[in-house]
């Protein structure tokens, strides 16, 4: 269950109590007349099946409230109530595969903003990549996927194309653009310390190793980005977590990142395009992927009219 608390202005609550309870997928209602202060409004709160958020929000105007006052949707948790088990038994699907296209776009706005804390996890995973190569250390490589925060910028950019929010797609594109050459810098000046210091050298290199996989451009490399990317929106859309699929698809992107450089500074070049060449196919290929799964997604939900393309503000 989700449950939904509005902030509306009192000429709308009514419409918003009978459109709510109109739907059998919707129990617990309340309204408190007079308790929004700033904006002035009424409160409402009810719960609603996950599988029926998307008919309850487009019947009550989501879009409308979301300029006048507020909608906030949040997980219900475990709710203990007869009524509840009822709506979700009336609700038409299932809760694991219902996309609720609100809830998506503001999760995926959220995760996709360049600031500080993006530019400075993606700097340390690129890092730690860019050592785990260097030292042969599937470990070390590891720990660079779990760092690393691109997910949320890719998964916003299929969810942009899909929804036709293009302010979306822009945000994240420029939180790719900026982040990962200002982390690969960050690792550049730590492979060049490692050169000075004697940490690393041209034997670091190996042509062969367990995690040639970072820069060797192939299918394999191109199919595990498609599954990477299908996983992570499949993760994202249903509600289940999402901190190993972000694992997932670390896997194909910074490590990649981490070791162009290193290569680069140790004078490699074709290591080094190798990974660029990977890093780009893999970024492409999960967003493919990602994109498609919603498209699939809408389709079988018969979505498609009802996806909103309002501008994020």
């Amino acid at each position: 269950m989700l449950h939904l608390r509005i902030i509306c202005p009192a000429e709308h609550t009514d419409r918003v109590l009978a459109d709510a309870r109109s739907h059998p997928g919707t129990a617990h209602l309340v309204v408190v007349r007079g308790g929004a202060l700033d904006p002035a409004g009424d409160l409402v709160e009810f719960d609603v099946a996950r599988e029926a958020a998307d008919d309850v929000l487009a019947a009550i105007g989501s879009s409308e409230l979301a300029a006048v006052g507020a909608v906030t949707i949040t997980e219900a948790g475990t709710t203990l109530s007869q009524r509840a088990e009822r709506a979700e038994e009336a609700a038409p699907g299932d809760g694991d595969d219902a996309v609720v296209w609100d809830e998506l776009i503001a999760r995926t706005g959220e995760e996709c903003r360049l600031n500080a804390t993006f530019l400075a996890f993606l700097s340390i995973a690129c890092v730690l990549a860019a050592v785990g190569v260097v030292t042969d250390s599937p470990v070390t490589i590891v720990g660079a996927m779990v760092v690393g925060p691109e997910f949320g910028p890719l998964a916003a950019i299929a969810v942009g194309l899909v929804s036709r929010r293009w302010l979306l797609v822009r945000r994240a594109s420029v939180a790719l653009a900026v982040g990962f050459p200002a982390a690969m810098v960050v690792t550049a000046v730590a492979a060049l310390l490692g050169e000075w210091t004697g940490l690393i050298d041209r034997l670091s290199l190996p042509a062969v190793s367990q995690v040639a996989f970072v820069y060797q451009v192939g299918w394999s490399s191109l199919i595990v980005s498609l599954l990477a990317g299908a996983a992570g929106m499949l993760s994202l859309t249903s509600a289940k977590s999402a901190v190993l699929v972000g694992v997932f698809i670390s896997v194909t992107t910074v490590p990649a990142a981490g070791y162009a450089v290193v290569a680069a500074t140790l004078g490699d070049w074709a290591q080094c395009f190798g990974s660029v060449a990977q890093l780009v196919v893999n970024l492409v290929g999960i967003v493919v992927s990602a994109a498609a799964v919603l498209v699939l997604r809408r389709r079988r939900a018969g979505l498609a009219d009802r996806v909103p393309t309002r501008e994020m503000r």
